[in-house]
């Protein structure tokens, strides 16, 4: 018997219901279109109009707020200037390493919907005091979001949960930026170093979270069995991979992995294993001859100066320092200081010459700053000086000039002290004070400035009788930043 159209109309209004109670269960749609944006993509079906399932930022909605959705036209508002030095595109639009296209305004919703879920997931734990480090956060955003130099971050040895939260949520934003504009997205992504199998665990459940919105991390350590590991390798394709050392170099012999292309190492510990520096150097640095790309690079670490080297070949320059704190530890890790005695002021020139010959002869860099005072400025450049097997040229009417050997050329840049400005002294990596400042606080002042952009720099200063007043506190700042104190100082502190 054939049916009716009443009871074919029943039918479907059932399944309807059905289907619509189904859903109410579900995770949301937004959430659910990104896990089946990821699916297409591991299955190598794309949708020609790719967006995550959402629409595209426009110039008129670069956070898309209106989903694509028409407004009322509202008061234009005034051009912003941009980030200086990167391309310029429609309004507000900036084109980035990898020609991610990116808005200048500020952080992403889905950066803001990440940081959420880690924060909610915290919350569900039981762990509710979460510190706001929200500044430290968007400038850490900033720095991987629009291409910029790799950062040395100072704060201690090991990142906080709440900076490992906003650093796997920047990588998040910026893995669906170039998902959303059709980029491909290396597998894995990011690579997370830890030193030990506590920390790679604590890593791998801030990322959790993050796996309802289609970032799906991985940890490997000694503590699971290498086939366990084998065989949940081959099952996935993560975009975070967070590993101890040794671990990641067995699986990558065995060719389990393959990080050859990743956009993002983060080194976390960094410095940690005292009395094993020599062979954590040589994992990492074996780690980062396997990366063929240029990635960039994130270093948590305090004040260790046998890493320093290590720090240095593999941040390279420029890069920015970056710390949780203000203190003159934080700020100054990884710059020496050097505090030589001169008997006279007759004997400064003299010596100054010593410690600049000395430098070209050990030091790898081209460029020094020594500030003087301005009568005294001419006196290195003077016929009567004796520079070994080194010559002068390209001398200036300031004061500055070019000295060469037979290996290397550096370029020494006399300033006066009298009108120094701070700012200055932050594109030189080695700096030299013929005269010791008249406090501990200006000394300070100069040393947390210098090598804002390299690994690691050296500040040399010269230090007379005049100056003993100041010996006890320079000897307490030095035994602080796990400085070498010369005896002559504790002679005049004593």
């Amino acid at each position: 018997m054939a049916k009716g159209d009443d009871a074919i109309r029943r039918k479907k209004n059932k399944s309807n219901r059905k289907r619509m109670r189904s859903s109410e269960s579900a995770v949301s749609a937004r959430v659910s279109a990104i896990i089946a944006s990821k699916r297409r993509r591991k299955a190598g079906k794309r949708r020609v109009c790719e967006g995550m399932c959402y629409s595209l930022p426009t110039p008129d909605d670069p956070f898309n707020d209106h989903h694509g959705k028409k407004e009322p036209e509202k008061k234009k508002k005034k051009k912003s200037k941009g980030i200086p030095g990167e391309k310029q595109n429609e309004k507000n639009m900036v084109i980035v390493d990898g020609g991610i296209l990116v808005d200048q305004n500020g952080p992403s919703k889905f950066l803001i919907v990440c940081l959420n879920a880690i924060k909610d997931a915290w919350r569900e734990e039981g762990e509710a005091e979460v510190r706001d480090i929200s500044s430290w956060g968007l400038y850490l955003w900033t720095c991987c979001c629009y291409g910029f130099r790799n950062v040395l971050e100072t704060s201690g040895p090991c990142a906080t949960r709440e900076q490992v939260a906003w650093l796997v949520s920047s990588v998040s934003d910026i893995v669906a930026r170039k998902e959303k504009q059709g980029i491909l997205v290396p597998s894995p992504c990011l690579l997370y170093i830890v030193p030990t199998q506590e920390k790679a665990v604590q890593v791998r459940s801030i990322c959790k979270p993050l796996k309802a919105l289609g970032i799906h991390a991985v940890s490997l350590h000694p503590g699971a069995s290498i086939q366990h590991q084998l065989h949940g390798l081959k099952s996935c394709e993560p975009e975070f991979l967070v590993s101890t050392p040794g671990r990641l170099l067995e699986l990558v012999s065995l060719k389990a992995v393959d990080i050859s292309s990743v956009s993002f190492l983060v080194i976390d510990g960094f410095g940690i294993g005292s009395g094993e520096e020599i062979r954590y150097a040589e994992k990492l640095n074996s780690i980062k001859e396997t990366i063929i790309t240029s990635p960039h690079v994130v270093v948590f670490s305090d004040h260790c100066d046998q890493m320093a080297a290590l720090a240095d070949n593999l941040l390279g320059d420029p890069i920015t320092r970056l710390s949780l704190n203000d203190s003159v530890i934080s700020r100054s890790v990884f710059i020496s200081q050097h505090v030589h005695y001169c008997q006279s002021q007759e004997l400064k020139i003299t010596k100054i010459q010593e410690i600049i010959l000395q430098t070209l002869r050990d030091d790898c860099r081209h460029k020094m700053l020594v500030v003087m005072k301005r009568e005294n400025k001419n006196g290195l450049t003077s016929s009567g000086l004796y520079w070994e097997d080194c010559s002068i040229t390209n001398t200036s009417s300031k004061g500055s000039f070019s000295l060469h050997n037979r290996e290397k050329i550096m370029r020494v840049v006399v300033k006066d002290e009298e009108s120094l400005q701070l700012d200055k002294v932050e594109n030189f990596e080695m700096v030299l004070l013929a005269n010791f400042p008249s406090s501990v606080e200006e000394y300070v002042g100069i040393l947390t400035r210098i090598a804002c952009h390299s690994a690691t720099g050296a500040l040399h200063s010269l230090f007379c009788q005049e100056d003993a007043h100041l010996a006890k506190r320079l000897v307490n700042l030095l035994s602080e930043c796990k400085q070498a104190v010369p005896q002559f100082l504790l002679d005049f502190d004593s």
